[in-house]
């Protein structure tokens, strides 16, 4: 079987390197002069809400004991996560955003399909899988915006902070002979980022937006990639609260090293997401 196991939430170390994230950029606000923004960005914008997407997963676990055992293309139906956003214009140009999303999910059926391309022959799961995996994801960038007027275009660069917690376990033969796979913990990582946005005002209370990002990450024991992608449209009915409707894609390929076996993670998604966002 395979499992992929999570731990708690928040912990204070976690609690420590996100917010040390998502401050670094904010205490630098006083020092610059504030201009007349583009009708397209905000002063200040807090965003609550969730992304209901429909995943496709896999993952792999390589142990030089047991050879590679693989899931099928696992599609276990659709999963809400909660996502926090904030935005923060210094000037009239530029500009600091945070990003912040958990995909957890569970699976539990058969392990049919799973197999061996490593020197050990043929690897055939006994019995069901389980799988569970948790991701954490946040992100924090400096944004140029070009142009000043209804639409602007966005230049990022930043910083991107993942945590993956995985176990893996598996009872399988491997030329008629039992064995079994036991790995598991937890890896985190900070690698770079880029980023594309546009922004569009049809109206102060009415704008478009599309954003694009990457992460990229080689080496370490926690490596891999990450690619966001999202377009929506933003409404205010009052003044300084609205809400975001938008469709994004997310695809993540992921590898976790440890002594003894190496769990790599492969997830695609993509869904609507909703939030209620503030702007000041």
């Amino acid at each position: 079987m395979l499992l992929l196991r999570s731990r708690p939430f928040a912990s204070p170390a976690r609690l420590t390197a996100l917010g040390a994230l998502a401050g670094v950029g904010f205490l630098f606000a006083p020092a610059l002069a504030w201009a007349e923004p583009s009708p397209a960005l905000d002063r200040f914008s807090f965003s609550v809400g969730a992304f209901n997407a429909d995943p496709k997963f896999n993952a792999s676990v390589t142990s030089p004991y047991t050879g590679t055992l693989r899931t099928r293309d696992l599609e276990p139906g659709r999963v809400t996560m909660p996502r926090i956003t904030a935005d923060l214009l210094l000037g009239d140009s530029h500009g600091i955003s945070f990003d912040y999303y958990r995909y957890k999910r569970d699976y539990f059926g058969s392990a049919a399909g799973s197999d061996s391309f490593g020197g050990f022959g043929t690897v055939s799961a006994l019995g069901n899988a389980s799988i569970n995996t948790k991701l954490e994801f946040a992100k924090l960038s400096y944004k140029w915006w070009l142009g000043s007027g209804n639409t602007v275009f966005g230049l990022g660069a930043g910083a991107a902070y993942y945590r993956i917690e995985s176990n893996a376990s598996a009872l399988v033969a491997v030329n008629g002979r039992v064995n079994t796979i036991n790995e598991g913990g937890s890896d985190n990582a900070v690698a770079p980022m880029l980023e594309l946005g546009v922004r569009h005002a049809i109206s102060p209370d009415l704008r478009l937006f599309a954003d694009v990002s990457g992460v990229r990450k080689g080496g370490g024991r926690l490596h891999g990639n990450i690619y966001n992608a999202s377009a929506g449209v933003e409404w205010f009915p009052v003044k300084n609260v609205g809400v975001v409707l938008a469709y994004g894609v997310t695809n993540i390929d992921l590898e976790r090293e440890s002594r003894t076996a190496e769990t790599r993670l492969r997830v695609k998604m993509h869904g609507p997401s909703a939030f209620v966002k503030a702007r000041f």
